[in-house]
């Protein structure tokens, strides 16, 4: 266990630069992709007369919000404790969840109201240039790849926040996909296709927005840490020398970190220095080899069988 990082480095460390840079980089990425996007779309829609193209470059501009959101909370949740934040700014990673999971619930809500009043008004739903379906194709291939980029980059710094966002740009190329459909459509003599199949995307994505939204509040309220995370600490402590066993380990989510409690069990024959360094050393090693932040650690007195 010597090789094991200090204590006092294990609590003051913030959070990986590598990550840091990752989530900035990333959503820089996606800012530019949909700002390109929604210029293109609102022009190419004015000029095709395609107001499906339109409303889908509108669409795109709630990703800048997202984004945005995005940028704050990475800016933000790095920070290290302060006299305000005693644990650190973590949970900025779980608000900035359930804004983009409000703005995936909304943009949900608003496509199935607005597929179903065109269900009731087929009439309303232009006959729109060809121009547009190219537009809208190139607009779902572009949205498709971001997609699979910024998950690939939520997954391998392991940020719930950054897999909200990733999935919200999945949203946006479904969008686009049902554009394109009713584009299709339309210039094939279907004009329904476009609010039906704006149907079923609007509650696809009406429904992933919710499970993000009731996942972060779930976070915020202090959501425990996992099944297997939490049967991976209690390993590591058990395993530790001098702890004789252990019970009411607890513990809570803030961002993708972890915070715990634990009483330790330890032989009650032990001076308190002796004792205290056994605490200590389980701490590192939980602190070493698993997400949490911090580990409160409160000694019993035991009597070894």
């Amino acid at each position: 266990m010597n090789d094991l990082p200090e204590l006092s480095e294990l609590e003051n460390e913030e959070v990986n630069p590598e990550r840091q840079a990752a989530t900035t980089r990333s959503t820089w990425v996606s800012v530019v992709v949909n700002i390109c996007l929604s210029i293109a779309q609102v022009v190419a829609g004015f000029l095709s007369g395609s107001q499906g193209l339109i409303a889908d470059g509108v669409h795109s501009l709630s990703d800048l919000v997202a984004d945005f959101v995005v940028l704050l909370a990475a800016h933000h949740s790095h920070k290290a404790a302060d006299e305000d934040h005693h644990y650190g700014h973590q949970r900025y990673e779980n608000a900035a969840s359930m804004v983009l999971g409000t703005l995936l619930l909304a943009v949900g809500v608003g496509m199935v109201w607005s597929s179903a009043h065109k269900l009731q008004t087929p009439e309303s739903i232009p006959t729109v240039h060809a121009t547009a379906l190219w537009v809208a194709l190139g607009a779902l291939a572009a949205k498709e790849a971001l997609f699979r980029y910024m998950l690939a980059v939520a997954e391998r710094v392991r940020s719930s926040m950054l897999l909200a966002n990733a999935w919200h740009a999945r949203s946006d190329a479904a969008s686009s996909l049902v554009v394109a459909i009713g584009i299709g459509g339309n210039m094939l003599g279907f004009a329904l296709l476009d609010p039906i199949a704006a149907l079923i995307v609007g509650f696809m994505v009406a429904r992933m927005g919710w499970s993000f939204t009731w996942s972060a509040l779930h976070d915020l309220t202090d959501r425990a840490a996992s099944k297997e995370q939490i049967a991976g600490i209690a390993a590591d402590i058990l395993a530790t020398p001098g702890v004789l066993g252990m019970h009411d380990l607890k513990t809570r989510k803030a961002g993708d970190m972890i915070f715990a409690d634990v009483h330790l069990e330890i032989d009650g024959n032990l001076t308190v220095r002796e004792g205290h360094d056994i605490a200590r050393l389980a701490k590192q090693v939980v602190l070493a080899r698993h997400p949490v932040l911090y580990l409160m650690t409160h000694v019993d007195p035991a009597t070894p069988d």
